[in-house]
């Protein structure tokens, strides 16, 4: 059987991934900060320390095969730092892939973001072949730390996969999505009527399925890809969609968009408006046509078990 090392096992994408190999032919080891408890799924835990700090990697590495680098410093609005990104996102990344290159991995799988393309735009959706446009700090350094894996692949055996993913929801989602489920459960008005945006999302669920694929498929080295549940959504669709799981009627208010905008600049909130109200979409035909793999999760099904996740009350047990 095959050792897969993950990083990040305790995030948002890490916990779900950890259930998801759980019955897959693989032996799982993940990389935690300190010694805890192993999460679900986990077969072996070894602690590391803090990854900025140059860990030694060896032994976490021994007979691994694959590594999937999911531990990442998540984007925060309003978050004017640089260099924590660049130190964890980028620096760290690559003194991972140098060190698992030298310990004979075969694989390494390194989860990014779409906002490496940009912030989105009206007239068409994004693709691997896009040139990279970076917008902020958390986009920079996940373009970067590609580059470090890139590279090593280069001067390597080891083959170098990366995803890039839209917006991820799922248990444990926080952001945007969150605020959005406070709002429908709440039945305070949603002010995006009038909006016409498409936005491609996608779910844990098919996140974690699609990485699946990536740890063995022949065509999955070399290249960039991106993934989504298949279906867009505008801002006001996916409120409805919420509503519908929560067995409520979503108050939708047609508020003109000049509008808005002067209430989120009065309110220093226009970078959050523009994530509401813009357009962002993949092209995901590479991974069903190269791939063969398709969402095994409707957009519905997903936002259900979010919505599901949200009023057992998880939300608050996690911080959220």
């Amino acid at each position: 059987m095959k050792r897969i090392l993950l990083t990040g096992a305790t995030g948002f994408v890490g916990r779900q991934l950890c259930a998801q190999l759980t019955a897959a032919p693989y032996v799982l080891r993940v990389a935690l900060r300190r010694p805890g408890t192993a999460p679900a799924g986990a077969a072996e835990v070894i602690a590391v320390g803090d990854l900025c700090s140059r860990p030694d990697w060896r032994a976490a590495l021994e007979g691994v095969d694959i590594v999937i680098h999911a531990a990442a410093r998540a984007h925060h609005l309003g978050d004017t730092a640089v260099e924590p990104y660049f130190e964890l996102n980028a620096h760290a990344t690559e003194i991972l892939a140098r060190a698992a290159a030298a310990a004979g991995v075969s694989r390494f799988i390194y989860l990014s973001t779409i906002k490496v393309n940009g912030e989105g735009r009206p007239d068409r959706s994004y693709s691997s072949d896009d040139e990279p446009q970076p917008c902020d700090a958390y986009a920079r350094s996940k373009w970067l730390g590609e580059q470090f894996v890139e590279q090593v692949a280069r001067e390597s055996a080891m083959a170098s996969v990366i995803l890039r993913a839209p917006l991820i929801y799922g248990p444990g989602v926080r952001a945007n999505f969150l605020r959005l489920l406070r709002w429908v459960e709440a039945g305070r008005p949603i002010p995006f009527g009038r909006m016409d945006n498409k936005r491609s999302l996608i779910s844990t669920w098919n996140l974690c399925d699609l990485l699946r694929v990536l740890l063995e498929h022949p065509a999955a080295p070399g290249r960039v890809w991106l993934g989504s549940d298949g279906q867009d959504l505008s801002t006001a669709e996916l409120a409805r969609q919420i509503a519908t799981a929560m067995g409520r009627r979503p108050h939708i208010v047609a508020v003109p968009r000049t509008l808005l905008s002067v209430a989120a600049t009065l309110t220093g909130r226009r970078a959050e408006l523009a994530r509401l109200c813009g357009s962002l979409t993949l092209d995901c035909e590479p991974v069903r046509r190269e791939l063969g793999w398709s969402p095994s999760m409707s957009v519905t099904q997903g936002i259900a078990s979010t919505v599901a996740w949200y009023l057992s009350g998880a939300a608050r047990v996690d911080g959220s």
